[in-house]
């Protein structure tokens, strides 16, 4: 039985995260809202028997599951990116967390007063919010994740164990989301940051694909010029 993503059909946005996971470990999946623009999804919001709050969310058979970080600890094991032990299954949880953190920071870059007014409306705000975020804040989760990757026992090639996770893949995300909005500010944190420069994703056939949405201007990780420096 394939697993069904749920999420917004032109976007990458926090969906990105459960895709990466499902292609690095070339799971059957069906994205479905872009075979039906969204139809099912809103759907199932509405009728689950566990509604989730928002996008993205999977289903399998009567399951249904929501909110990212909760659909990669549940899809981890399943698909062996989580490690075998459940404190160093907590702590990958830690790490997703905290990833989550810095998405929502990266969006509010560009929405800091109003999730529902355009980014038009908020300029000024925006700007003062985009220079604490580049000037502190991707530092500040960037060389994180170097100390975590600098200090597994196992070696600085994971976040977690020996082996790829989930979190690896959602450090290449961010990274790739920070470069694409900030790429003048990212690159200056990502000198200092050699881990996490060096880690690869294993993902490269999906990148190649149509299956991987452009970076744009309606996602989470925007590029606007203005709020780079």
């Amino acid at each position: 039985m394939a697993y069904e993503l749920y999420y917004w059909p032109t976007i990458q946005g926090r969906g990105e995260f459960v895709r990466l996971a499902l292609e690095a470990a070339g799971a059957d999946y069906v994205d479905v809202s872009r075979q039906d623009d969204g139809e099912a999804m809103m759907t199932l919001m509405a009728d689950a028997a566990t509604p989730p709050f928002a996008p993205p969310f999977l289903r399998l058979s009567d399951r249904t599951i929501g909110q990212v970080a909760a659909i990669l600890a549940w899809l981890g094991p399943q698909l062996g990116l989580s490690p075998n032990g459940d404190s160093d299954r907590a702590w990958l949880n830690q790490i997703q967390l905290t990833f989550a953190d810095l998405v929502s920071e990266a969006h509010d870059t560009h929405h800091p007063v109003d999730l529902m007014a355009w980014y038009d409306d908020q300029k000024p705000e925006a700007a003062r919010r985009a220079e604490g975020f580049r000037k502190d804040r991707i530092a500040k989760f960037l060389g994180w994740a170097e100390q975590v990757l600098d200090r597994n026992p196992h070696g600085s090639d994971w976040m977690v164990g020996d082996r790829l996770t989930y979190a690896d893949l959602s450090l290449f995300q961010v990274v790739e989301g920070l470069t694409y909005a900030f790429p003048k500010a990212s690159a200056r944190v990502l000198k200092t940051t050699p881990h996490v420069v060096a880690a690869r994703d294993r993902v490269a056939a999906y990148l190649a694909s149509e299956r991987r949405i452009p970076f744009n201007e309606d996602g989470i990780f925007r590029r606007y010029p203005e709020l780079d420096g």
